[in-house]
């Protein structure tokens, strides 16, 4: 016996159903599609924030090139003063910040005297006693001429501090290598850090020094001496500290702190240390 068909009742049901099936379906089409948009637009976004940053730092080499080849110029009159002044530059859509200043005017921690490391100290607001035992703890650990104690007695001090280590007897390789030495703190550190170089002679060259450095070499009953040459009208080589500042598109920002042997005598330059400025 063939079955009857279904009433009208039972296709309505079905076309119900086939509808809810329809209206689901293009519910998820539509959440697919509006997924699909939002992570185009993200992917977009960070594919243009990845330019504009990559063009801000290509700027900031740049500039950091551009100010080495004006200290190279042969006529000294036409290379930048290394006063630290800031000067803008133009680079693409990217304004450029930079700043040139004479390495020599900083304290060298490798070769400075103890006294003049415990003027910097005391002007960075240590107390005299602390101040002279921290400078001799320097000398000791860059093996300073005259500071020299056992190495048994060094170790032995820096454990009883709770120190696992011990003055190397060695030059810094880098001043934030003097963080370890016994009694500097952090905020010690921060203070003396802006004022001291490893590229800088065993006495700071007055003429471009900062105040701090001028005020350290006063207390220490030492007139001025007549102002030597400017680094930027020597022949002979001359560190240079480079910092940029680099502001691009979309608020993109980038930096470099550069230390430069320049000679423009010979028209060549050798670069000693090359970073981003907050590093």
């Amino acid at each position: 016996m063939r079955g009857s068909p279904p009433g009208p009742a039972a296709c309505r049901r079905n076309d119900g159903f086939a509808l809810i099936i329809v209206l689901w379906t293009l519910v998820l089409i539509a959440f697919i599609v509006a997924h699909l948009v939002t992570s185009g637009r993200v992917e977009v976004r960070i594919a243009g924030n990845l330019v504009t940053n990559a063009v801000t730092e290509a700027a900031a080499d740049g500039a950091a090139y551009q100010t080495i080849f004006n200290l190279l110029e042969p006529n000294p009159e036409s290379r930048w003063p290394l006063d630290g002044t800031a000067r803008e530059i133009t680079i693409g859509d990217c304004r450029v910040m930079v700043r040139v200043e004479d390495e020599a005017g900083r304290i060298n921690p490798n070769l400075a005297s103890p006294a003049i490391l415990e003027a910097l100290l005391r002007a960075a607001g240590s107390d005299p006693d602390s101040a002279r035992r921290l400078a001799a703890a320097i000398g000791e650990w860059v093996a300073a001429p005259g500071v020299a104690r056992p190495q048994e007695a060094l170790l032995a001090e820096y454990r009883a501090a709770g120190l696992d280590y011990a003055p190397p007897g060695e030059p810094l390789e880098t001043v934030d290598e003097l963080q370890r030495v016994l009694g500097m703190t952090p905020q010690l550190f921060a203070a003396i850090r802006p004022h001291l170089s490893l590229f800088a002679p065993a006495e700071p060259n007055l003429a471009h020094a900062d105040p701090v450095i001028k005020a350290v070499v006063a207390t220490l009953g030492q007139a001025e001496p007549t102002a030597p040459q400017p680094a930027a009208q020597q022949s002979n080589p001359f560190t240079v500290r480079i910092a940029v500042i680099a502001h691009g598109p979309n608020n993109a920002q980038a930096t470099r702190a550069v230390v430069v042997r320049a000679a423009p005598a010979a028209g060549s330059y050798t670069i000693l240390a090359w970073r981003n400025a907050g590093d």
